[in-house]
C-alpha cells in the first residue's frame, strides 16, 4: 500500500511540473496567475509524438464534428488512469491554439484533476459545484476567461457530496446549453464510468462523447460496455482515442 501511495504521489508531482518560460517562447502565454503543466504536450512539446497524436484527433473532430455545427464533447473513460483528463486538457488547448473559442469544464466532482494541469490563480477556485449547489453565483463568475487566448476554464469547484444528483439537475442542462451557445467548442472532462453514472449523464446532455482507452491497460469489453450505455442514452460516440503515453 505504501508503494502504491508513493507511485500516486510521484505521478501527481510529474503532472504539475510547470513549463519553463523558455520552453514556450513561441507559444501564447497563460493569463497572469495561472500555471500550465508539462503534461500539456501541445504546449510543452508541440512537435513531439504526443502533440502530434492530439493534433490528429483535433483534425478529425474539426472535419467530422465541429464543422458540422456540433459544439460539445464529453470526454469519457471506462476506468481510471487511462488519460481522460490528459486528453480533455490537451484537446481543449489544441482547439484554442487553432483559433476556436473553447471552454474546458471539469465535471469530475469526485476527484477533480483539471487543476493538476492548469493550476488556477486561486487554489480554492469556484466552479461547477458552486453553480449547481443552489447559490446565486452567476455562470460568468465560475468561468475563467482567456486562461490562454481562446481558452476558458471552469474548474470542478472541489469535491461534492452528491455529484450524481447535481449533474442530474435541470440546472446542469441549462448551464451546458448556455456554454454551448457562448463557445464554439465545449469540452467536459468526466469521472470514470465504472465508478459512477456521471459520465453518462454529461454525455446525454451534450449528446456527443469521445472515449479514451489506454494501450495494454484498458479492456475491450469495458469499452464496448461504455459505448453501448452511451448509445442507449442517445449520446453519439464520435470516436475513440488510444492513449499510448
Amino acid at each position: 500500500m505504501a508503494q502504491d501511495e508513493a507511485v500516486k504521489a510521484a505521478t501527481k508531482k510529474a503532472k504539475i511540473a510547470k513549463i519553463a518560460p523558455a520552453e514556450t517562447e513561441a507559444l501564447p502565454k497563460p493569463r497572469a496567475g495561472f500555471q500550465f503543466s508539462r503534461a500539456i504536450a501541445v504546449l510543452s512539446d508541440p512537435g513531439g509524438p504526443q502533440a502530434e497524436s492530439i493534433g490528429a484527433m483535433r483534425t478529425h473532430l474539426l472535419a467530422q464534428h465541429i464543422r458540422d455545427g456540433r459544439r460539445s464533447l464529453a470526454v469519457c473513460a471506462p476506468s481510471a488512469g487511462v488519460g481522460c483528463t490528459y486528453l480533455s486538457v490537451n484537446l481543449a488547448t489544441a482547439f484554442a491554439l487553432a483559433g476556436l473559442k473553447t471552454l474546458l469544464i471539469d465535471a469530475n466532482m469526485r476527484d477533480p484533476a483539471v487543476q493538476d494541469y492548469i493550476a488556477p490563480a486561486n487554489p480554492d477556485a469556484i466552479g461547477l459545484r458552486q453553480c449547481l449547489s443552489g447559490s446565486t453565483l452567476m455562470l460568468s463568475e465560475a468561468i475563467n476567461e482567456e486562461v490562454l487566448p481562446n481558452l476558458a476554464v471552469m474548474y470542478a469547484g472541489g469535491v461534492a457530496e452528491n455529484p450524481q444528483e447535481l449533474l442530474a439537475s435541470s440546472t446542469f442542462k441549462s448551464i451546458a446549453e448556455d456554454c454551448m451557445r457562448d463557445f464554439e467548442v465545449t469540452i467536459i472532462d468526466t469521472p470514470p464510468s465504472n465508478g459512477s453514472a456521471d459520465a453518462r449523464r454529461v454525455a446525454m446532455v451534450l449528446r456527443y462523447a469521445l472515449l479514451v482507452v489506454k494501450r495494454n491497460e484498458s479492456f475491450v469489453s469495458d469499452l464496448r460496455t461504455l459505448a453501448d450505455e452511451l448509445q442507449s442514452d442517445r449520446a453519439k460516440v464520435v470516436g475513440t482515442f488510444l492513449n499510448d503515453f
